[in-house]
């Protein structure tokens, strides 16, 4: 039996959205230090600092502000809160970086390692266990030089086990929806070592459940060396994210990390598709996929991703969009809500996707030629509706259609050139919104802004209007 050598725990735990909290209470700052005590070591030491007005709440706070992307305050506001309510990891995150390694570059000083899965879970199949596990460990083999061998006795370097609250290693697991899995830098004993909490629901492909081949991905990047990246595309966010396990492929930021401890795989391997980077909300030369609303929200998506802006919170929060739409497209096309009928619907190639809240609509997807478009018309470029009128604008190239949501018909006399209802758009519509009383027309970086049924334009803005840089 391997020993206990290691003292850090690392959790995987399940993203959920918290609603806007309208003010800080007793309750909430009593809350927020105790998070901070744990995951951001905080102290309440007296000394020069704290008299000349900087405490360490207050240096700690600054720090989580800035390991999530949040605006940096110092002070607890709506946004930290909401962050910090979110089910979590359990692993500090004192480390403010995309990937990040354990001190010292902890590592294993060998390629050749060996794993052992001890038991299984009664969720699944042995079969599936089997596969998942294999191809989760692969998931690194593919950009390094480590190789991964199984052993059906004795001690393996990396011994997987399911279990419930406490296992046997004095980290008691927490029942179900919380911390899902964790796992132990490499070294000796129970070094390496990953443990998944019983009390959880795994699936191999549902996300109805965790997949779990996702959330051994994660826990085995631990049992490499790395710690948590603060990138939300990363596969080590401290949050769960699901993905398809069919189709995933491993961040760019992941692969960084991955390869400065161990360097890039030196066998031939065939091409593949390219480790996806997170888009930067900084970017200036950012050219946003589709923008749309939520029940009061603002989505703006881009590749696998979407920014989520509250109108309680000044700091959008990016995610991937299968945490919310596991049946969703990636790199839609274009995106809008129909307020009547309480519905977002995702446009891709010539399909389109409805949901209503985060459940994709029955019936759905549908070729778009649904709405009436011509066969000809292979994709949408953006999507508005106007809730004064009821009509839908589908934007196609240098032309519109405006599709009546009431009748479920096109209008007449469509499709018309962009540029005859709004002047001066002579450039391809890339995305579109409507956001209080105004139309929102996107072209590249840029977003023009009109009155919406007289064509008059106001201002042109960068996209960073609606989407703030959040980097201070």
């Amino acid at each position: 039996m391997k020993t206990l050598t290691l003292s850090i725990l690392l959790g995987l735990a399940v993203a959920v959205y918290c609603m806007p909290v309208s003010q800080i209470t007793g309750q909430d700052e009593s809350f927020a230090k105790n998070y901070l005590k744990k995951f951001f070591n905080l102290t309440e030491e007296e000394g020069p600092a704290v008299r000349r007005g900087i405490s360490p709440l207050n240096k700690k706070l600054a720090e989580m502000q800035r390991f999530f992307g949040l605006k940096i305050t110092g002070s607890l506001d709506a946004d930290t809160l909401a962050m910090m309510k979110k089910p979590r990891c359990g692993v500090p995150d004192e480390q403010v970086a995309r990937f990040s390694t354990f001190e010292d570059n902890l590592k294993w000083e060998k390629t050749s390692l060996t794993y052992r899965i001890e038991n299984y879970t009664p969720d699944m199949s042995v079969a599936e266990v089997d596969d998942s596990i294999y191809k989760a460990l692969q998931v690194w083999a593919k950009v390094t030089p480590l190789r991964f061998t199984r052993l059906y006795s004795g001690i393996a370097d990396i011994m997987i086990s399911f279990g419930r609250w406490e296992h046997g290693d004095y980290y008691p697991f927490d029942g179900p929806n919380e911390v899902l899995a964790h796992a132990f830098p490499p070294g000796p004993g129970i070094g390496g070592d990953a443990h998944f909490d019983e009390d959880e629901t795994f699936t191999f492909r549902s996300s109805t459940g965790y997949v779990l081949f996702m959330v051994a991905a994660h826990e085995f990047g631990h049992s490499l060396g790395l710690s948590h990246s603060d990138d939300p595309g990363a596969l080590m966010y401290p949050v769960y994210s699901y993905s398809n396990p069919d189709t995933f492929v491993l961040p760019r930021d992941d692969v960084n990390g991955i390869q400065f401890l161990y360097g890039p795989n030196p066998d031939s391997v065939e091409p593949g598709p390219t480790a996806p980077i997170t888009p930067d909300a900084c970017d200036s030369t950012m050219v946003l996929d589709a923008v749309a609303t939520l029940r009061g929200e603002m989505l703006f998506f881009k590749d696998r991703l979407v920014w989520r802006k509250h109108p309680q919170f000044s700091t959008p929060q990016q995610t991937l969009i299968a945490n919310y739409w596991p049946d969703a497209p990636v790199k839609i096309d274009a995106a809008y809500e129909n307020q009547q009928s309480d519905r977002v619907l995702l446009f891709k190639g010539h399909k389109v996707w409805a949901f209503s809240g985060y459940d994709l609509v029955s019936g759905y997807p549908k070729p778009i030629s649904s709405f009436g478009l011509p066969k000809t018309v292979k994709k949408v470029d953006a999507a508005l509706y106007d809730e004064q009128s009821g009509k839908t604008l589908f934007f196609v190239g240098s032309e519109y259609y405006s599709y009546n949501e009431a009748t479920k018909k096109m209008d007449e006399g469509f499709p018309k050139q962009v540029d005859e209802t709004f002047l001066g758009m002579t450039s391809k519509v890339t995305a579109a919104l409507q956001h209080g009383g105004y139309t929102y027309l996107y072209s590249g970086p840029q977003m023009f802004e009109y009155a919406m049924w007289s064509g008059r334009l106001y201002r042109v803005l960068r996209n960073s209007y609606f989407l703030p840089c959040t980097k201070y």
